[in-house]
Parts: C-alpha cells; structure tokens; sequence
C-alpha cells in the first residue's frame, strides 16, 4: 500500500463530537481533507447554524445533527439517523468536553458530576451506541480527546482530571474489548493549544509583558510556544486512518513536549 493510501479516509464516515470550533473543527477540517464524510453535533439549533456556516466557508461539506451526548436516546437517534443518511460510521472522536476551574473545596458534587458526564460519560455512551455498526462492517476507529491531565493534577481540575484519567482508562478498555473486531481506539492529549477560550490568558499586560499564565507555559514547554489547532490535525488522521491498524489503547500526548520536560533550573 503506498502511503497516500495508507492515510487517506476516503469515503468514510467521520462523527466529531462538539466539532463547531476549536480543537473539534480544526480535526473535522483535517478528516474532509483527507475524503471523509464530516459529521458534528450541537446541542442547540442556533449553534448548528453557525457552525455549518463555518464549515461552508472551508468549503466543507457537513452534516450537523442536534444532540447531547450525555442522553443515552438522542445519541442512539442520531447515530441510527447518521447510519441512514450516511452509512455507518467509520471513525469516531469523542471530542465534546467542559472543564470548571473551581477549587475542589468550594466545587458542589453536581458541579462535579456535570464535568464526568460530559467528559467521561458521554464518550462511554457515544462509543456504545457506534461500536455495534464497526463490528459488523469489520473496522472502526475511535479518538478520545484525553488531556494532560489525563497524566497529571493541577489546581482547580479535580473534577476534570478525574475525567480526563478515567477517559484515559476507558481508551484502553475499548481497546482490550474490541480489539478482536479490527477496532483501534487511541487518545490525543492536546498540550496547551491557543483557541478563543484560552485567549484571555495569552493578552499582553497593561506593561508590556506577557501574561503570568503565558509565561508559566512558555517556560514549561520545550517548544517554547503554545499549541494549535492545526497541530492536532496529522496525529487525528494518523489515527483515523489505516496507518495505526495496528497501535491500539494508546494516548499520543500533543504537547509541545511538555510532559516529558522538568523544567528549567530557577
């Protein structure tokens, strides 16, 4: 097989979950690329809207469905819809994801639960309601947005590194299940990635200077810069695509380096 083979995705069937923007987008843009056919979730109809605008102007055609994937029906519906519109769905990413930078102290144990069901629980689901259709076509792929705190803790993400960790575990379950069945389920653990949510920590100060959390990752990170969207888009075709037939349970960390790095000496 040569290798434009090996990591094209044409013809498949690609459900990104929470894929108006961001991370989500950026790896849905990099699927049709590739020759997926691209489809996305919104919870509500004025978000779909938009994000179909967004992808028309790529020149990416998508289909947006309306759904929360943390309701075990609406996900069930929309996959069967997707089954009879599309075809069977051939690759999977369970991007939705929230996080609550609360301390754990004064986080509610409902505040903490809305983070796992989003987080944790909506990828189980999703990933349940896809795997049958991948067994009996014979493939499948499935991406889980893990996290570097799906390795590490840090003030404020109880809730959300107990997700991430556990979406880390789930990764290598569906891997040790499904394996038998040409099924490869791996994680991306995006390192500190430069979006519109992250933007208020990368301002330039009244001063001059750099933001303390943008100098606090700049100094962690080996590349000596922030992340993009765009840095996520080989690894997910990588993972997407027959060239990782054979790499299943893990988590490839997109970080820059920083977790393989201790820090400069002070």
């Amino acid at each position: 097989m040569d290798m434009k083979t090996l990591f094209s995705l044409e013809g498949k069937v690609a459900l990104v979950t929470g894929a108006a923007y961001g991370i989500g987008f950026a790896i849905a843009e990099a699927f049709a690329g590739a020759g997926a056919k691209i489809v996305f979730n919104c919870r509500s109809q004025e978000h779909l809207e938009k994000a179909c605008g967004a992808y028309r102007e790529k020149g990416i055609e998508a289909k947006g469905y309306i759904c929360d994937v943390t309701d075990e029906q609406q996900v069930a519906e929309m996959v069967a819809d997707i089954e009879k519109e599309l075809g069977v769905i051939d690759i999977l990413v369970n991007n939705a994801g929230i996080i609550k930078r609360i301390p754990m102290l004064e986080m509610s144990a409902e505040e903490f639960r809305q983070v796992v069901d989003i987080d944790l629980n909506a990828p189980f689901i999703v990933s349940k309601a896809v795997i049958p259709g991948m067994i009996k076509k014979g493939h499948g792929k499935i991406i889980n947005i893990c996290s570097m705190m799906s390795e590490l803790g840090r003030e404020t993400v109880s809730a959300y590194a107990a997700a991430k960790g556990g979406l880390k575990m789930l990764t290598r379950n569906i891997a040790s299940e499904y394996g038998e069945y040409n099924i490869q389920c791996n994680g991306i653990g995006p390192g500190y990635i430069a979006t519109p949510q992250t933007a208020p920590l990368r301002e330039v100060q009244a001063d001059g200077s750099r933001h303390p959390f943008d100098r606090f990752i700049i100094g962690k990170t080996p590349a000596a810069r922030w992340g993009t969207p765009e840095d996520l888009m080989g690894p997910a075709v990588f993972l997407a695509s027959d060239a990782s037939n054979f790499v299943n349970g893990h988590v490839l960390y997109v970080d820059g380096g920083i977790l393989a790095y201790i820090g400069k000496q002070p």
